[in-house]
């Protein structure tokens, strides 16, 4: 499996104490397709918004959306398809 999300009540308090604001960035678009291509892990928190992820070359496709933490690996190739507009925090690990 290319994506890893999970989705719980505690996770934004679980993000609030383990995660300094600093350390992460914020990011949101209307709905529309753009092509990605990770050149670094990409680990994003949902606030708002749903998105339809599918893998370059692949018949595979993820949704997520407000409240999920979507772990991208380094190297993806996807589309993401933002069906309602998206407000993320999100950080990039180049390892």
């Amino acid at each position: 499996m290319f994506f890893r999300w999970a989705t719980h009540p505690f996770l934004p308090c679980f993000l609030r104490k383990f995660f300094s604001p600093c350390a992460y960035g914020r990011w949101g678009c209307p709905p529309g397709r753009f092509p990605l291509k990770f050149d670094a892990a990409l680990t994003c928190y949902l606030v708002k918004g749903r998105v339809r992820a599918a893998v370059k070359g692949s018949r595979e496709c993820v949704e997520f959306g407000a409240g999920d933490l979507v772990v991208f690996p380094k190297g993806l190739s996807c589309t993401w398809d933002v069906v309602v507009g998206v407000d993320k925090h999100y950080n990039f690990d180049p390892s």
